[in-house]
């Protein structure tokens, strides 16, 4: 598998950019737009932690186990939300997709689709992945619906995993989509897509 590198992966009027440290007031308003700190099950950076939020990131790719990405409408140019890989493991093929949140105004729409659409695709035939994976805390239901509706198949539950910001200790769900399932997976997300939108 090729070490990811930063790039901008787009597809209609969705583009996924390298994030930067110009991009932390674009990522506070995104998260304004829900106020999705408040939000138990995600990592969404809360006011003023915004900053700290990107830097890690940054660190994470700088250590080369993460790819961030901004997600931008294309039409407006308006930073949407945030995306990354995380977990690189280029030594067995493995990476995974997550971090993952939009303003509250983008969610349930073609934007997590698409999204998914270009990492996948840019996952499996440009950097050779055998295999990508997510993970999502035990009661982010809305998340686990999400990943499932891509076509990912669920491995099971690291119980007792990780800290959530509230200081409670979840259960972690973890999925995963192998290179062969790919081919099917992306026609589906495809055919998702070319549906009229509501």
């Amino acid at each position: 598998m090729k070490k990811p590198e930063p790039v901008t992966l787009a597809e209609a009027d969705l583009r996924l950019e390298p994030l930067t440290a110009d991009h932390v007031a674009a990522l506070e308003a995104a998260a304004h737009d829900g106020e999705l700190w408040n939000l138990r099950v995600t990592s969404v950076p809360a006011p003023g932690e915004t900053a700290a939020y990107v830097a890690a990131a940054l660190q994470g790719r700088e250590d080369g186990h993460m790819l961030p990405f901004v997600v931008v409408d294309a039409p407006s140019r308006r930073v949407i939300g945030s995306t990354r890989y995380h977990d690189i493991v280029p030594a067995v093929e493995r990476l995974e997709i997550g971090y993952t949140w939009y303003g509250k105004s983008w969610q349930r729409t073609h934007v997590n689709t698409t999204a998914k659409l270009l990492l996948l695709q840019h996952a499996f035939e440009t950097l050779g992945a055998q295999l990508v994976g997510w993970r999502t805390d035990n009661y982010n239901f809305a998340s686990q619906r999400a990943i499932e509706r891509l076509g990912a198949k669920k491995d099971g539950v690291l119980r007792h995993h990780a800290l959530r910001r509230d200081g409670t200790v979840r259960d972690t769900v973890m999925y995963s989509l192998a290179a062969g399932e790919w081919p099917e997976v992306k026609a589906h997300l495809r055919y998702q897509l070319a549906r009229p939108r509501d």
